[in-house]
């Protein structure tokens, strides 16, 4: 059969643009990928399941929002197990096999740490959340959501001894107790010498192995040296099987600060009432005056609740973990671009608007201001008690 000319040439058109939408589809950028990892499984794993879900929620919200630079975002997350040195190993799998586009910190000091070399050596911006040792950040494309300043192991204890000097019966003796794990032994050790200088009495200090199961000496000690105020320095699950063996022999104490505690399960135990702990961000005003945070506190509420967790209300390690990703994306749009260079000096030199706060990168190993507030357990719910202002209407600090 002939084809006539106008056929033909509508044929060749047709072919043409398929061809050519072909090609511009093959072109056509993917998606950004950001790679990290977590503790998902090990003692880390209570709280870093937290920090997944805040990366799923928040990948999701962003890509509902375009994505950045035009394109979609993925996030690729690997399972550390609680062993930094795993975390290394994956961080260089991420950088080199899965070439990544971004990195995102994992959860907890030694693992940050251990990413926080690769990043180094590969010349990538490293955001992170929880890192408590911020003289061991040496690298200079790192950015901590962890607004703990630069010099914790004084600005901490100092605010809660502050917090505890404005209440009825303000502590005279102290003991301490801790986990040899790295950063919170370090924010122990401070808390030692500033309560020294602050006049409390230490009438204790004992230290443990990280991993210990066993509580049970340890709240014989306590008890035995009949403290004002125990400085507990904990971390995921501690804390409780700390206050479960005190209560096996009929102990509480009177006050207990907890530094890193598993929050649901520690405001949820009848032991952990009245219990104080760090905090940049709690599920009340005027934290969430802020229309962002609301709306993130009640996303993250009604998915943590369908997904089992242990904890289902928005505090300081999902609000970190909510910060860190805010960080990133305000480095890339600021820089508008994916170059680590680019993205890194934008941040040095600019604010970012988090759901905690407003956060510079402009001092000591790229931190800025100390942000922590004192919070305590009050019928079943973490709440703000110092310094007052940002506590809800009515709520003070209760002591025994």
């Amino acid at each position: 059969m002939k084809m006539t000319r106008r056929k033909l040439s509508a044929v060749t058109a047709v072919s043409a643009a398929l061809a050519w939408a072909g090609v511009a589809q093959a072109q056509a950028p993917g998606p950004i990928r950001i790679g990290s990892t977590l503790a998902l499984t090990g003692p880390l794993s209570s709280t870093a399941l937290t920090h997944k879900l805040v990366g799923e929620i928040y990948v999701e919200q962003l890509n509902a929002r375009g994505g950045l630079l035009g394109r979609k975002v993925e996030w690729t997350v690997k399972d550390d197990q609680s062993k930094p040195e795993l975390a290394r190993t994956l961080y260089e799998q991420l950088v080199t096999s899965d070439k990544v586009d971004l990195l995102m910190g994992p959860y907890a000091t030694g693992a940050i740490l251990s990413a926080m070399g690769v990043a180094q050596r590969y010349n990538k911006v490293l955001v992170h959340h929880t890192f408590g040792i911020p003289s061991l950040a040496k690298y200079d494309m790192q950015f901590p959501a962890w607004s703990i300043g630069a010099d914790p192991g004084t600005t901490v204890p100092n605010t809660l001894f502050d917090a505890l000097a404005a209440s009825p019966k303000p502590p005279k003796t102290i003991a301490i107790v801790t986990s040899k794990f790295p950063s919170i032994h370090f924010m122990s050790l401070g808390g030692r010498e500033v309560a020294k200088k602050r006049g409390l009495t230490e009438v204790l200090f004992l230290e443990w192995d990280f991993g210990n199961r066993d509580f049970g000496p340890i709240a014989a000690r306590v008890k035995d040296a009949k403290p004002d105020l125990v400085w507990i320095g904990d971390i995921g699950l501690e804390g409780n099987m700390l206050l479960d063996a005190m209560k096996k022999i009929d102990y509480t104490p009177p006050l207990h600060f907890h530094l890193y505690p598993a929050p649901g399960p520690m405001s949820k135990a009848a032991d952990g009432n009245n219990a104080l702990a760090v905090t940049i961000f709690e599920e009340h005003a005027p934290f969430t005056n802020n229309p962002t945070a609301a709306q993130f506190v009640k996303v993250f509420n009604e998915r943590a609740a369908k997904l089992n967790l242990p904890d289902t209300s928005v505090e300081v390690q999902a609000a970190a973990s909510y910060s860190a990703w805010q960080i990133l994306e305000a480095g890339v749009r600021g820089a508008n671009s994916l170059d680590d260079k680019a993205i890194a000096a934008w941040l040095r030199k600019n604010r970012v608007e988090s759901i905690h706060g407003r956060l510079r990168f402009d001092g000591p190993g790229n931190y800025g201001d100390d942000l922590m507030k004192i919070k305590q357990v009050q019928n079943g719910k973490w709440v703000v008690v110092y310094p007052a202002q940002f506590a809800p209407p009515g709520v003070k600090l209760q002591v025994k």
